[in-house]
């Protein structure tokens, strides 16, 4: 175990709340650390949208679709009349960056009840009179990431779930995977990703290597250091030491470039084990 994977065991014990697994790779070497056993699979909440990312960094590799790209020109034969007019200004780089205009919390399954937005999620979003004009503000939603979902299967055909299955998931390992989704079948996008947590930690292995895994280009070093530099989902935790997205609950997906490794971890109200790794680096 190294002295960072055991200094993250030994302060999630002394937290209180409920940690139940931590998994670090190094080196290319996986080691997972359970605290209290639980089902295999657990919630990663908002660390799935660091996989809607990685999803639409795929597409931009492959030229499907641009971050300058509009909103209304992906979904043109699908919006209502009478639409607000700030609709006209939203393009993929403000719902990446939670700049769109949504309001806070806005389709948050996690906190509202999911049959409060009716059976057609995306048609209650193009319903929504935005807060702000994309770009003129900044407003954490869960909204942002469903319609980045649907964006990707707007441009591939395919649901997100299944997009990343041959591209992702199964290149990296993955075992069990679930997707909470819309009443449609389309996954949230934002939250509701059950996988393990080792499962967790490839991602961050991913982007810790430039976009390969274990010598298996999967994303472009591009689309990394843009992701990197934009903060879309992986955010700059300290000084370019750490790189992490956070779900509710306390989950956590980072890597620490220095350091060669990445560390994730599922928990219940654990605590701040980020704040104190941080402190260490």
């Amino acid at each position: 175990m190294s002295e960072l994977l055991q200094y993250a065991v030994e302060q999630a014990k002394a937290l209180n709340g409920t940690f139940y697994k931590i998994s670090e790779i190094r080196d290319g070497k996986i080691e997972t650390v359970t605290l209290n056993p639980t089902n295999a699979c657990q919630n990663s909440y908002s660390v799935a949208k660091a996989f809607t990312t990685t999803a639409i960094g795929m597409l931009w590799d492959d030229g499907l679709i641009s971050t300058d790209e509009r909103i209304v020109d992906i979904f043109a034969d699908e919006l209502p009349e009478g639409m607000d007019p700030a609709w006209q200004e939203m393009t993929v780089h403000h719902l990446l960056t939670h700049t769109c205009g949504f309001p806070v919390g806005y389709l948050d399954i996690d906190a509202i009840d999911s049959t409060t937005f009716g059976a057609d999620y995306l048609a209650y979003l193009f319903k929504t009179k935005l807060d702000f004009i994309p770009g003129q503000g900044n407003a954490y939603s869960d909204a942002a990431f469903y319609l980045l979902s649907r964006v990707v299967s707007k441009k591939t055909g395919e649901k997100l779930d299944d997009y990343l299955w041959p591209r992702l998931f199964y290149p990296l390992g993955f075992r069990e995977v679930a997707w909470s989704a819309c009443p449609y079948g389309y996954p949230m996008g934002a939250t509701g990703l059950y996988i393990y947590t080792e499962d967790m930690a490839k991602l961050g292995d991913l982007y810790l290597h430039g976009g390969e895994y274990k010598g298996q280009r999967i994303l472009s070093e591009a689309w990394v250091e843009t992701v990197k530099s934009r903060g879309y989902e992986f955010h700059n935790l300290k000084s370019g030491k750490a790189y992490g997205k956070g779900g509710a609950f306390g989950q956590m997906l980072m890597f620490m470039p220095e350091k060669n490794a990445s560390l994730a971890w599922h928990s219940f109200d654990g605590g701040d084990l980020l704040g104190k790794i941080l402190k260490v680096l």
